[in-house]
């Protein structure tokens, strides 16, 4: 997973207070029963009867987690407070991953910073083990203050990246212009926390300080609204859960905010990166300017 120095500066405060406030969702969840901790030896840890999920970084090691289930389309929204103070060189990875080499994922990776430096959200797409499609954004809010909700939704038209239930990025299918989508594989829920100096912050220049460890982020409120892919078959098939999600779309509203935080919060779009592809964009990026 690749970072970029690219670096502008940050606008539009003014108006951050228009979508600053976390949106009011209702959620219901047990993180014993949905999620696993798969590795940390200890540093990752479910507490408040199964209301709160903490991981832990030192120098020996990171932790992270998984969902017990796979899904094959999905909303997924989870409430993170990140790693307060000096994060450089941390990354906090939440992300849907399938199996195999050839594999699809869907990213948003959290790169620390020093005390008083904005948060970057990292957000990638792969499809067949395919990724370079980097979009990076600044925050309009301190994201170690407070929980905020950062959610996916993933079904058959595309994938849009939210913060607070606003929009940041969407991943539209074009697979009738040649541009593989992720449809076949099912995906796990997974994240973690682990020490990424050699790249995480300003492309490795700033290192993590271990005086200041042990790290922390904290989750809960994990909510899905998914098919289940079990033994085969979907859970969607059996008609029985509301699945609007599955046709939803960015209406006039959403479409506006996605582009107020693209033009005052983007700080890298491969999509407009000449000198990375010098054969050319990537066809997506081509479709996307023709389309919109």
């Amino acid at each position: 997973m690749v970072v970029f120095s690219h670096v502008k500066t940050m606008v539009g405060f003014v108006l951050a207070f228009l979508i600053s406030v976390p949106s009011m969702v209702a959620y219901a969840a047990n993180l014993y029963q949905d999620v696993d901790i798969t590795w940390g030896n200890g540093r990752g840890k479910i507490l408040n009867n199964g209301q709160l999920l903490t991981l832990f970084l030192d120098s020996a090691s990171g932790s992270g987690f998984q969902s017990k289930n796979q899904y094959l389309y999905g909303k997924i929204d989870m409430q993170i407070k990140l790693v307060p103070g000096n994060s450089a060189g941390t990354v906090t990875a939440y992300y849907l991953r399938s199996e195999g080499s050839s594999w699809d994922e869907i990213d948003f990776e959290f790169l620390g910073n020093l005390s008083g430096d904005p948060y970057i959200v990292h957000t990638n797409v792969y499809t067949q083990g395919k990724g370079n499609r980097e979009q990076q954004f600044y925050l309009w809010f301190d994201p170690t203050a407070d929980f905020h909700t950062y959610s996916f939704l993933w079904n058959p038209a595309h994938v849009v990246f939210y913060v607070d239930g606003r929009p940041i990025r969407e991943f539209k299918n074009l697979e009738g212009a040649g541009v593989d989508y992720p449809k076949k594989q099912p995906m796990r829920l997974y994240s973690s926390l682990w020490n990424a100096d050699d790249w995480a912050t300003r492309g490795g220049l700033v290192k993590t300080d271990w005086s200041q460890a042990p790290f922390t982020a904290s989750f809960r409120n994990l909510r899905v609204n998914g098919c289940v892919w079990s033994n085969g078959a979907s859970s969607c098939n059996s008609g029985s859960s509301d699945k609007t999600w599955l046709s939803q779309q960015l209406d006039a509203t959403n479409q506006k905010m996605l582009k107020w935080v693209q033009k005052n919060y983007m700080i890298y779009n491969y999509c407009t990166d000449i000198k990375r592809f010098p054969q050319g964009l990537p066809l997506e990026c081509t479709v996307r300017t023709k389309s919109s």
